[in-house]
């Protein structure tokens, strides 16, 4: 589906790191200093998924096929990005793309990093991002309404559209950002022209040293106050570390590295699966002795929806869905052993997927 999250950030506080850390088939630039990071690294990354293991344990299948999600690596932003300063317009072009904003914050001291902005303070930095994107969204709205105002006098649908902008305007100018204001309906369908960057879903990456990896530090904690009040979520880790495990060739490497800092899994792993949430993705699976396979979907799509992923005939002649629930699945072994408990069920048009569903559609050619 093409889905993308992109990385932002202020300069030096880890975006390219992580990348390199996160993407399975790129590798971003890494450098102490400004800018380093100008035209979007993009990669795509398997999203880790326990069922689809469990799955190919049960099924056996000649090959296993996760989903994926791809994540961009954008441009650091400053202080005025929004007036053109740094390589502001190229950022906010950049970030204009994706569907959803992985948004990484500095919460370690390190003086041999660069940091023109003073003491580390994640709020403060946190605040610079989204004042920049907010006025950015300030001007969109703004150039909507002197378009909207000329015909709003005699257009019924033109004056609904420009109250919900004018609500927007004010909005904005009180610092706020537009996905807080849960527009729905035609309040979404009237800005859905100008793409609003705060509209996004966002999530935090609270980029710690290595002491603070499983419980954060002080600045982790602030901004997951903050993140907090607005519906957000952190995600603690150290970008450094995380790019070492990704460089480990075996799991038992693995194994002892997150032995010495006493974790359980890769905060990439936590991330990843965040991101996906994020974009309001769900995986439903097919299992065969050929291949066992996770598709992504949109939450609340129906049954010939989810089939045109795997090719656009099977919605366009759409009879069925077979459909077994993960648990069923798992619990008695194999399609055949839930067919035979009266766990298979046969699904119409007007079912929507649920997350974990095993499926096997029949259409006409």
């Amino acid at each position: 589906m093409a889905l993308q999250a992109g990385i932002v950030g202020l300069p030096n506080v880890g975006k390219s790191t992580l990348f390199n850390a996160v993407s399975n088939s790129a590798k971003a630039q890494a450098s102490n200093y400004r800018f380093c990071t100008i035209e979007p690294n993009v990669g795509q990354v398997d999203v880790p998924d326990e069922r689809l293991s469990k799955l190919a344990e049960l099924v056996q299948p000649n090959r296993v096929v996760p989903t994926t999600i791809e994540f961009v690596d954008i441009a650091g932003l400053v202080k005025g990005a929004s007036q053109g300063e740094g390589l502001g317009n190229k950022f906010l072009a950049n970030i204009r793309e994706v569907d959803a904003i992985v948004h990484v914050i500095r919460c370690f001291e390190d003086e041999n990093i660069l940091r023109d902005e003073g003491d580390i303070n994640p709020i403060a930095d946190k605040e610079i991002i989204d004042t920049e994107l907010q006025l950015k969204d300030l001007d969109s709205v703004e150039k909507k309404i002197q378009r909207t105002e000329k015909v709003a006098k005699a257009d019924p649908k033109a004056k609904r559209v420009l109250e919900t902008l004018l609500k927007c305007r004010e909005h904005l100018f009180q610092g706020k950002n537009i996905r807080g204001m849960n527009l729905e309906g035609e309040d979404l369908e009237a800005i859905a022209d100008i793409f609003l960057l705060t509209q996004k879903p966002v999530l935090y990456v609270a980029n710690v040293d290595e002491v603070a990896i499983l419980k954060g530090n002080k600045y982790s904690d602030v901004l997951v106050k903050a993140a907090h009040d607005e519906g957000a979520e952190v995600i603690v880790m150290n970008n450094s570390i995380e790019a070492q495990i990704t460089e480990l060739e075996t799991a038992d490497d693995k194994e002892l590295f997150f032995s010495e800092y006493g974790l359980t899994e890769p905060g990439l792993n936590r991330l990843i699966r965040a991101a996906y949430q994020l974009l309001n993705l769900v995986t439903y699976f097919t299992a065969g002795v050929q291949e066992v396979r996770a598709w992504t979907i949109h939450r609340g799509w129906k049954a010939p929806q989810a089939a045109s992923v795997i090719h656009t005939d099977f919605e366009k002649g759409f009879i069925k869905a077979e459909t077994i629930a993960y648990k069923d699945f798992v619990q008695y072994g194999s399609e055949a052993a839930c067919r035979e408990n009266g766990k298979l069920r046969i699904e119409g048009k007007e079912y929507v997927v649920q997350d974990g569903d095993i499926l096997h559609f029949r259409f006409n050619v």
